[in-house]
């Protein structure tokens, strides 16, 4: 089931992506920087950070945005939902959340009149581009966010890998 997550979720988010930054540090130099309390607070009231439950508890997190300039630049403008921060628990791998996540996606995306998914990862991990390609998204290609002062720390100095789902 997937619904929106709550302000009592947030130990348990903080947790997820504390899991998630120390994996990331044991797979690549490439890791997430950590998260100011008051942007998952904002996420959350803007209905835009997302749980996935299963057995009563979390079992996977993401967050989404109908907008991202600084990574998109131009194609900014086409009606898109934006995929970010996913995060399994890691007592739940293996049990296909991406794809679960994409259908979300796309549902929801429909609702709100949006003519693409899309997601961004890091440029040098090919090995994620690749599993995102199998699941389902197009690779556009490599760049590097110009303006990062309004991205998470871990966008400064980057190159990403665009993908995308046209709907």
């Amino acid at each position: 089931m997937i619904v929106n997550s709550t302000l009592a979720d947030i130990p348990e988010l903080f947790r997820l992506y504390d899991l998630a930054r120390k994996y990331q540090q044991e797979k690549s130099t490439r890791h997430w920087k950590g998260f100011e309390r008051s942007l998952i607070e904002e996420e959350i009231a803007q209905q835009r950070q997302w749980k996935i439950v299963e057995e009563g508890r979390i079992a996977c997190i993401f967050m989404i945005a109908y907008q991202d300039p600084f990574i998109w630049g131009d194609k900014d403008r086409d009606p898109a939902v934006y995929i970010h921060r996913i995060v399994t628990n890691p007592d739940f791998r293996g049990r296909q959340y991406m794809m679960k996540i994409i259908d979300w996606a796309k549902a929801h995306a429909g609702e709100k009149g949006k003519k693409f998914l899309r997601m961004d990862t890091w440029g040098d991990n090919q090995k994620l581009t690749d599993y995102y390609t199998r699941c389902g998204f197009n690779f556009l290609g490599v760049i590097t966010p110009q303006s990062t002062e309004q991205l998470p720390k871990h966008y400064s100095c980057i190159s990403l890998s665009l993908l995308e789902i046209p709907l």
